[in-house]
């Protein structure tokens, strides 16, 4: 019952925002002529349940017409939001002319808000497919000389799926070679969800050679049905899993929480002091979402790597995440002694866009 309305509310959403789309579409343009209204809603209609129809196929089928169904219907919602943007622009300066009598062409002005948000959706589109490298230097305390001088790095939210699948994989495994880390960490939401080759999309990062190993934590997208399968995929693919557990490599602790297991306070409390963390030696944690920072603090924790956020992913939202998350949502921070590192992701959720933020992997050098 709760998924069923889920669905009815996000789908009532598309309904009233495509209707919305409609109206101002119709005012501004002054479309009066009955069967070109009709043309208009017909596409409308049929745009605002694409997204509700092709993701369930998305999370039942995996093969070439899904992929292109569900990449067109999660593109247009990338689109579909701009020209809200764009439609609540138009009826705030038609309000303002009406309120101060002044002159205002109605289709010039639709067409120069619609042709803005057409190009801001293209950049949004090939933004989102440049992923940069972001290098930081960290001086960890009482970190062992060993460990001086190497590299780490950090990659998160790939959402592998139907958007972004082997191809994409390929490009961040290679990547990461290129870089010759000493060990890399994967912070979750690896795989987006949906029905896909889960050995396929994956094996990529089977050839990636790194001295100290590859590890994974999980996501909240892993972490949708049954986890198991993903995380078969992961150790066949010879990635560590670590999964509510400490190793220590060269006098570092390492540690890494299960997403489902580690969003309540307390639970994750638990989880941290029974690994009986030394406070007195460096520690990294590998924490999808940048949440309870107090915890990781109060166990002598030196620093956390996290993502989840995209940071907002697209224009606006990344002031909702920064709300959230209290400034964790993105970027290099101190919560006190602990250090905090949250990634905006290589990949992308739903919209393949990015506007306002990079998708990125992250370059760890010790010193």
């Amino acid at each position: 019952m709760r998924f069923i309305l889920f669905i009815s509310i996000v789908q009532s959403i598309l309904f009233l925002g495509h209707w919305f789309l409609y109206r101002t579409l119709v005012r501004f343009f002054g479309v009066v002529n009955p069967s070109r209204l009709f043309t208009l809603k017909i596409p409308l209609a049929l745009l605002s349940i694409s997204l509700v129809l092709t993701s369930f196929l998305a999370f039942r089928y995996s093969n070439l017409l899904v992929q292109c169904l569900y990449t067109a219907a999660v593109s247009w919602l990338g689109i579909f939001y701009l020209f809200i943007l764009a439609s609540i622009l138009c009826w705030i300066f038609y309000g303002f002319a009406r309120l101060f009598h002044l002159p205002l062409n109605h289709k010039i002005l639709i067409e120069t808000l619609i042709g803005i948000a057409l190009m801001a959706s293209l950049y949004g589109f090939i933004n989102a497919g440049v992923t940069r490298m972001t290098r930081i230097s960290l001086e960890l305390p009482h970190l062992p000389s060993s460990w001086k001088g190497k590299t780490a790095v950090w990659v998160s939210d790939t959402h592998l799926g139907q958007v972004r699948n082997d191809g994409f994989s390929r490009k961040i495994a290679a990547m990461v070679q290129n870089l010759h880390p000493d060990i890399v960490f994967i912070g979750g939401d690896l795989y987006d969800g949906q029905a896909v080759n889960l050995d396929k999309v994956i094996e990529p990062f089977s050839k990636i050679s790194v001295p100290y190993g590859i590890y994974f934590i999980t996501g909240n997208h892993e972490e949708f049905y049954n986890n198991t399968p993903y995380l078969e995929a992961i150790r066949r693919a010879g990635i560590r899993v670590l999964y509510n557990e400490m190793i220590k490599l060269d006098g570092l602790q390492i540690i890494g929480v299960d997403y489902r297991d580690s969003r309540k306070e307390e639970p994750f409390k638990t989880i941290l002091q029974k690994m009986g963390i030394d406070p007195h030696q460096p520690s990294i944690l590998l924490k999808h979402a940048p949440l309870h920072l107090h915890v990781a603090k109060e166990q002598g924790i030196s620093l956390q790597l996290s993502g989840h956020t995209h940071q907002g992913q697209v224009f606006l939202f990344r002031f909702i995440t920064a709300r959230v998350y209290q400034g964790y949502d993105y970027g290099l921070k101190w919560f006190g002694d602990l250090i905090v590192y949250t990634s905006s992701g290589a990949g992308t959720w739903g919209p393949p866009m990015r506007l306002d933020t990079k998708p990125e992997i992250v370059v760890i050098r010790f010193m």
